[in-house]
């Protein structure tokens, strides 16, 4: 149902033009070159996630770009960074957007841990994560700001994926 492509520059600045609505406009991209040569620098590992119509429609990334400073990732997992499309969010379908993200990075990383790091006034997502087996691992203040964060772990990835 979806297809996952390294991410390329095209992508890449559609995803800086992406707007989410107050509260989630935290996760709007400043268009600066700076962060299109961060999504494209290949130790990130962006990823464009394309639907049946090859229309983009979220992204993903693996590794430390998944981590906020602050939080405690001393322990081996692998993060998991995710965007979706503004207009296809909170429709239903972001635990499948998940699960397919899952689905990709078992068969590319085959970790033994899965982790992600929400902001914690995002109910929707840690609630599609919780969802998918996630369960919660600690809580932090962004250092920079003091925003409320929360990592969740899902470490049985590889035998229950769905």
């Amino acid at each position: 149902m979806f297809t996952f492509h390294l991410i390329n520059e095209s992508n890449a600045h559609t995803i800086l033009n992406w707007r989410y609505k107050p509260s989630y406009d935290l996760y709007n991209y400043f268009k600066e070159e700076a962060n299109q040569q961060h999504i494209l620098h290949p130790q990130n590992t962006f990823y464009s996630i394309v639907d049946e119509n090859s229309e983009l429609v979220a992204y993903c990334s693996f590794g430390q770009d998944g981590q906020v400073t602050g939080g405690d990732y001393r322990d081996q997992a692998l993060d998991i960074g995710m965007g979706i499309r503004p207009d296809l969010t909170g429709r239903g379908k972001d635990a499948e957007y998940a699960n397919a993200v899952l689905k990709f990075a078992d068969s590319l990383f085959k970790p033994k841990v899965f982790r992600v790091t929400i902001a914690a006034f995002n109910k929707r997502a840690i609630r599609v994560w919780q969802k998918l087996g996630f369960e919660h691992q600690q809580s932090f203040e962004r250092e920079s700001d003091g925003m409320q964060f929360i990592v969740l772990l899902r470490a049985d990835c590889c035998n229950s994926i769905r």
